[in-house]
């Protein structure tokens, strides 16, 4: 299976950040296997294992073991990675989640259930949950942690004035530090909860709520460089890449076997299934979320139609694309551009 990774600008900055705290540079340097070089460059990609033994060995070293959770609250994302800088120019709640969910996999790697999103926006009754949905054991609960503690950061630091955060909602026990709860979070708790979801006030998922001002220029060079990024980091480390750089210019044939894009990358069909169950997938799910995202993008473009966009997705007919967009998206093609415009 292929090695967790992820962008190496978070280790420098909690490096950096353990080390003001009384921690050994060299120390952590030597239990995490990196060296200066590797955390040169914060796009660069390290052992996810790498980065889980440098946060050990701070927490040993201060005896500390909320460092983390205080790093989160205490850093910028935006000064971490691109991924930071894209949700800084997101243009409403809802954007900055969908470019957040797109470009999850810069920052880090993690186990998800295939054609699911890692942050969902859901209204239950009159709350407003943000529910994450990594595969993780309650005993890992750091990234847990502290990817509620981002997104409370983040938005208390942006809107100060506004309220945020309500309650949370996590799987796992409370932590050693769970006495530090009150002064970071600051709202309700529970723990051994059946699902990991930060309840936010519903006016953050309202039409009239808009990010002041949507930078739209920042947004195009920060996803520029993001989807390079992205595409890199795919075609280095994803059997799903290269199936999708296959299928992409013969979309328009319509049905493509799975045996025609294995002879294509010199695989067998059996080897093929074998490494997309590795990552989670199936060949017929990687077809779908590619038709699924090149929709969206030529929609967005507003440079074809919707009978040219069924066509250059290999649809039959108009319908069975209108069809399939409303199960991608619960809109239809038309709704999606009206609202995109």
């Amino acid at each position: 299976m292929t090695e967790q990774t992820m962008a190496a600008g978070f280790a420098r900055s909690f490096l950096d950040y353990a080390c003001e705290k009384g921690a050994k540079r060299a120390i952590l340097l030597a239990a995490s296997g990196l060296t200066r070089d590797d955390l040169s460059d914060q796009d660069s990609r390290i052992p996810e294992a790498a980065y889980r033994a440098m946060i050990a060995a701070a927490m040993k070293q201060t005896g500390d073991t909320s460092l983390l959770l205080r790093h989160t609250f205490e850093s910028r994302l935006e000064t971490i990675s691109v991924v930071g800088q894209i949700v800084h120019t997101s243009s409403s709640f809802r954007h900055s989640i969908e470019q957040l969910n797109r470009y999850l996999h810069l920052m880090a790697s993690g186990k998800l259930t295939s054609g699911t999103d890692r942050f969902e926006v859901l209204h239950e009754g009159g709350s407003l949950w943000i529910v994450d949905h990594l595969e993780v054991s309650p005993e890992a609960y750091l990234a847990t942690e502290a990817s509620f503690a981002r997104f409370i950061s983040e938005f208390r630091r942006s809107f100060p004035d506004a309220i945020f955060e309500i309650g949370l909602e996590v799987t796992y026990p409370s932590p050693p530090h769970v006495g530090q709860y009150p002064e970071l979070f600051r709202i309700p708790v529970q723990f051994n909860a059946p699902r990991n979801a930060l309840q936010i006030d519903p006016v953050w998922d309202s039409p009239a709520t808009q990010f002041d001002p949507g930078n739209t220029y920042a947004f195009g060079i920060f996803t520029q460089h993001a989807d390079a990024l992205l595409k890199k980091l795919r075609a280095d480390t994803s059997i799903r890449a290269q199936i999708e750089a296959q299928i992409l210019p013969k979309m328009h044939e319509g049905a493509i076997s799975m045996d025609r894009v294995a002879s294509d990358i010199a695989m067998s069909r059996q080897t093929l299934y074998r490494r997309l169950k590795d990552e989670g997938v199936t060949f017929a799910e990687v077809h779908d979320d590619l038709r699924q995202r090149m929709a969206m993008e030529y929609l967005e473009g507003q440079k074809v139609t919707v009978n040219e966009t069924a066509y250059l997705l290999g649809f039959s007919e108009a319908s069975s694309f209108v069809r399939a967009f409303k199960r991608w998206t619960g809109l239809s093609p038309t709704a999606y551009i009206n609202q995109a415009a």
